[in-house]
């Protein structure tokens, strides 16, 4: 058994068919086709029932699609830690605006990193970067611009006895295992505070810095999740229920923080001036403010 096996069937049972799976793995039909047989030939028993164009999971392909969405999002998140360790790692933060800027200023090399909260702290601290997308509050060292303020949105299965409620909290969910994003996320903390708060101790039964296996381990029945809500409505679809979080103090508010005492180049400020254009940002007025005066 090895993970192309199992990713070819995955996206076999996601794509919903054998010629869509191909094309999102770049293999041909007959190439998945046959992974997924070697794959029952090695567990011993059918996966799908092939009826017709349509392909159903057996009970076993219950268990099997479960346990190799956690294997797969197990290798996403060890590849991601190696990566660390070779240096930072080039990502698609705020992929928009950065289009824009590259369009308004061809001239200007721009090096997006993604990390999670705390290592950009320590990128800023350690003068590596000029800007970084934080959690607020930040750090007294630090100098911000709020750019967005999101909600809590709760990503439950369908299946899920809560899907139909208008709006949910952590008492709700007591019983519930937790899907959380990896070690070094402040979105954790806000959550676990929160439950703290409610005299709650979740069971955390997965975590991961993709979104994307977030929601398919969500979808395949594994916990629940939560997700800024721009992020949950980019990643809906049917077999999950997205339902407002009923929590104070758990809003996704993020901001641009740059050292306090740095001087910051004319690209940076540029791109500041770019954060607060209303296309990007969801905050009134947009100014500039020093984390002293929220403290």
């Amino acid at each position: 058994m090895n993970l192309r096996t199992l990713r070819a069937f995955v996206e076999v049972v996601r794509q919903g068919g054998f010629s869509q799976a191909a094309e999102v793995v770049a293999l041909t039909q007959s190439t998945v086709s046959k992974a997924v047989k070697t794959l029952e030939d090695e567990l011993g028993i059918p996966l799908l029932n092939r009826l017709g164009h349509k392909n159903e999971l057996t009970a076993a392909g219950e268990i099997a699609y479960r346990r190799a969405l956690v294997m797969l999002a197990e290798r996403t998140d060890l590849m991601a830690e190696i990566n660390d360790l070779r240096g930072l790692k080039r990502g698609v933060l705020f992929a928009a605006m950065f289009a824009t800027y590259r369009s308004r200023y061809p001239g200007i090399d721009i090096e997006l990193t993604e990390y999670g909260s705390k290592r950009l702290r320590e990128c800023l601290e350690a003068g590596e970067v000029d800007l970084a997308a934080l959690l607020l509050p930040v750090d007294e060292d630090f100098d911000y611009q709020p750019v967005r303020n999101e909600p809590l949105i709760a990503v439950l299965p369908v299946s899920h006895p809560l899907a139909r409620r208008k709006r949910i909290d952590f008492t709700d969910l007591a019983d519930s295992p937790f899907i959380l994003f990896e070690a070094g996320f402040a979105l954790n903390a806000k959550i676990l505070s929160a439950c703290e708060r409610k005299g709650v101790t979740p069971k955390v039964t997965a975590r991961s810095g993709q979104i994307d296996f977030i929601v398919d381990l969500v979808t395949a029945g594994l916990g629940v999740a939560f997700l800024p809500r721009m992020l949950a409505h980019k990643h809906q679809h049917p077999g999950i229920a997205l339902i407002p979080l009923d929590e104070p103090h758990t809003d996704w508010h993020i901001a641009l923080a740059w050292r306090a005492s740095a001087h910051l180049p004319p690209a940076a400020r540029a791109w500041l001036d770019l954060a607060r254009e209303p296309s990007y940002s969801s905050e009134q007025g947009g100014d500039l403010r020093k984390v002293s005066e929220d403290a």
